[in-house]
């Protein structure tokens, strides 16, 4: 295993610190359990302060949170606090001797909505990450963000937030991940190792740039305790399905060692392209290590090391599996972080945050392989640095800072043909490339958290420079407004984003080389331009009783050269493309029930509508594609995301304190689908029961409807150690749910049929 250095930044996003110091009535540190909650962040987590009473809470996600303390022989103590700034939060506590008159009434319902909040996110805590129904290995991650309103699974496992192409933006203990992270492109972080994320669609940080269809801000550290802590999680199911998970955590001092590992294998990892699910087996794995070490009350500083890899099967379709083919795939990461933070002054915070990565993927093809025997491996190394200052003043919180990323990708492709009918007269009958180039950007901005009265405003300002294929600058204003009304408990919000995306780098080489001109007469090539667009959102957020939460929101996204993408030849080798301009708008809302006596739980609703315009403005395009991308200049065709409708809904109850059941259901309207070939092909090739879930007259996938059970139970808890069960059902009404349908040897992807799951996980 290669290892990663890697630091992360207290200053990360839209994150603070809370240190804390309980005194007894004289003045003298105690040691006493302290809870913290926050219902908007889905937070509630209890702590233990040191012999002398402190407590540093790092990485708490901006919003409101109760800071309840029980402690024998003390009164109780009950206090709502803030945090909206990365700089440390600093509370002295000292606690009263109890009195037979004194009492106290703790809610939860002050933290149900962030009056302050000026932006559209959603937060996943620790215990929705505990609770979540087990998954596919490779995809617990993105299986929670597609929980969320908005988003959206297109082939394997590719997250499409809000009609984008592979413009997700994984921010990895705040180390920017630009590439694309889903099962058959990288290894992923599981779930396991995951303590918390934040989800952004709307309102997007000047922090953030170049992939700005969502970010996904992921925490895998967690706070720091002394003395030795961990968590085991075994689990195992259908297709042969089975993982393992272990982290463990040691503090003393000043200083704390952590250390995560996780294995597992299945015989179902893509989504395969034929119900049979033929040729889908893979094993995947990935070590960190963690040091932390404060220096002193103001310098932090983290170090970690980790390695992921991934080999995996390309799913066959019928005559691929009767001819006897084998592709192969594998992906290996290895990345290397180191930051510093340093408090020059309570208002003023200084960050500096560097990495480096190496990341390849290979595919191989056997001799049996048709239409085509391809071969890629492709691979880049990254260099990351990042620099930041944040200061308090007054109603304001600044942060700016600059960031340089740069990128030395490599591309290595050949194939030989060995059926020519499924290709144009006179495709030659191999063809091979290497290249290799620089990805060079650089970025800097500023941006300010600005608090009047019942009035939040966050405004910012980016600068970004690309450099690969083209050299372009843009500058991207961003601003986001909300006005709490506490009469109503009601906030009311609109943001605008100025976004500037480059476009996918994966083959971006090999779909921009003149060598592509031998493989067809009819070769149009473009370089792929980055996108730029105007995201508009409008949104309400309402609580009721003090228990359920509304969150509702209108958006409009308006991208010119809207970025796609496409497969070169009959290969699982894809490229990017783009068209002229995309317009995409809808609306989303998700009532939460945090929780209600035994209960708690969610229904969410998203309304899309999707449509990109031509002429093509960049990319690849051979044969007839490339003839219909130079003669057809004007109108539009439906986003390959353009789900009208999607319903997702989880309840979990409470049987007893111990045992609990849940039931979740997902509905989608279907996607829309553009095959080359007949009605009488398709059911040749792929069978009725596959062709039945598709409507050729309307051009789109027919509804899925997926319906899950979950069950789980506490086996054992006594002080820091707890052992428990959970069971997992999903799709029990064994529907045959087709995602996409994209014809020949390319683009179908079938879920999950009736399948079972069981983990037993323990903490410690």
């Amino acid at each position: 295993m290669a290892l990663l250095l890697s630091l992360a930044s207290f200053a990360q996003g839209g994150s603070g610190e809370l240190r804390l110091k309980i005194t007894d009535p004289s003045g003298f540190g105690m040691r006493c359990v302290v809870q913290l909650v926050s219902e908007v962040n889905e937070f509630r987590e209890s702590f233990v302060t040191d012999d002398g009473g402190h407590l540093s809470l790092k990485r708490l996600p901006y919003g409101v949170y109760q800071l309840q303390i029980q402690q024998p022989g003390f009164a109780s103590f009950s206090k709502q606090m803030e945090i909206r700034s990365p700089l440390p939060s600093t509370y002295t506590i000292k606690l009263q001797l109890e009195s037979p008159r004194t009492s106290i009434t703790v809610t939860d319902s002050a933290t149900l909505i962030d009056p302050y909040r000026a932006g559209s996110n959603n937060q996943i805590g620790s215990e929705t990450i505990q609770d979540r129904e087990t998954s596919l290995p490779g995809r617990s991650l993105q299986d929670l963000v597609n929980s969320q309103p908005g988003w959206l699974y297109e082939g394997n496992a590719v997250l499409h937030p809000r009609g984008s192409e592979y413009q997700t933006q994984f921010v990895v203990d705040g180390i920017p991940l630009t590439d694309t992270r889903a099962p058959s492109f990288g290894p992923e972080i599981e779930a396991d190792d995951v303590d918390s994320m934040n989800i952004y669609t709307a309102g997007i940080p000047a922090e953030y740039g170049r992939k700005m269809g969502g970010v996904v801000e992921v925490n895998t550290i967690r706070n720091a305790q002394p003395g030795f802590h961990g968590v085991t999680s075994l689990s195992g199911g259908s297709f042969e399905t089975a993982a393992g998970f272990t982290e463990i955590q040691y503090g003393w001092g000043k200083n704390t060692l952590e250390a995560s590992a996780d294995g597992n294998m299945t015989s179902r990892f893509l989504n395969p392209v034929v119900p049979e699910n033929y040729t889908n087996q893979a094993t995947n794995g990935d070590f960190s290590l963690e040091y932390q070490r404060q220096l002193t009350p103001a310098d932090r500083l983290n170090l970690m090391v980790r390695h992921e890899l991934s080999r995996f099967q390309i799913p066959n379709e019928q005559i691929q599996e009767q001819n006897g083919q084998l592709q192969n795939g594998d992906n290996f990461e290895t990345m290397g972080i180191v930051a510093y933070d340093h408090i020059f002054s309570s208002d003023v915070l200084g960050s500096l945050r560097g990495m480096v990565r190496d990341d390849s993927n290979d595919l191989s093809s056997n001799a049996s392989s048709t239409p085509v025997i391809a071969f890629q491996h492709n691979d880049f190394k990254e260099g990351y640095f990042n620099g930041s200052l944040s200061v308090h003043q007054g109603r304001n919180e600044w942060k700016g800072g600059v960031e340089s990323d740069a990128l030395f990708l490599r591309e290595n492709f050949n194939d030989l043909i060995t059926n020519p009918a499924q290709f144009d007269p006179g495709t030659p009958g191999t063809f091979a490339f290497t290249g290799s180039r620089p990805d060079l950007e650089q970025a800097a901005f500023v941006e300010d958290l600005i608090r009047l009265g019942k009035w939040t405003v966050n405004a910012g300002i980016r600068w970004d420079h690309y450099q690969l294929l083209v050299n372009q600058n843009a500058v991207s204003p961003r601003v986001a407004v909300a006005r709490y009304l506490p009469s109503a408990d009601v906030v009311l919000h609109f943001s605008y984003d100025r976004v500037f995306q480059t476009p996918s780098f994966e083959n971006i080489l090999l779909s921009s080389s003149p060598s592509l001109q031998a493989l067809n007469p009819d070769v149009l090539r473009l370089p792929v331009l980055p996108s730029r667009g105007n995201y508009y959102e409008a949104g309400i957020t309402k609580a009721f009783f003090g228990k359920l939460r509304l969150d509702a929101n209108y958006f409009r996204r308006q991208v010119n050269n809207y970025a796609d993408d496409d497969q070169l030849l009959n290969t699982a080798v894809s490229f990017p493309i783009a068209f002229n301009h995309a317009i995409i708008y809808g609306a989303e809302g998700k009532l939460e029930v945090p929780q209600w006596g035994r209960f708690s739980g969610f229904v969410s609703y998203s309304y899309q509508v999707g449509n990109a315009w031509f002429p093509v403005t960049g990319g690849l395009f051979l044969g007839d594609d490339a003839v219909t991308a130079t003669t057809v200049l004007s109108g539009h065709f439906a986003d390959s995301q353009d789900q009208r409708n999607t319903v997702r809904a989880r309840v979990l109850g409470h049987i007893t304190p111990r045992l609990w059941a849940a039931a979740a259901t997902e509905y989608g309207s279907g996607l829309p689908f553009d095959f080359a070939g007949t009605y009488q092909q398709a059911l040749a090739e792929y069978g009725s029961a596959m062709v039945d879930r598709i409507n050729f007259s309307r051009g789109r996938v027919r509804p899925n409807l997926s319906v899950d059970a979950s069950i789980g139970a506490d086996l054992y808890q006594k002080e820091k150690f707890k052992t428990r069960v959970q069971a997992d059902v999903e799709n029990i009404n064994n529907r045959l749910n087709v995602i996409d349908f994209g014809g020949l040897f390319s683009g179908n992807a079938i879920a999950l049929p009736r399948s079972y799951s069981l983990r037993w996980t323990t903490n410690f």
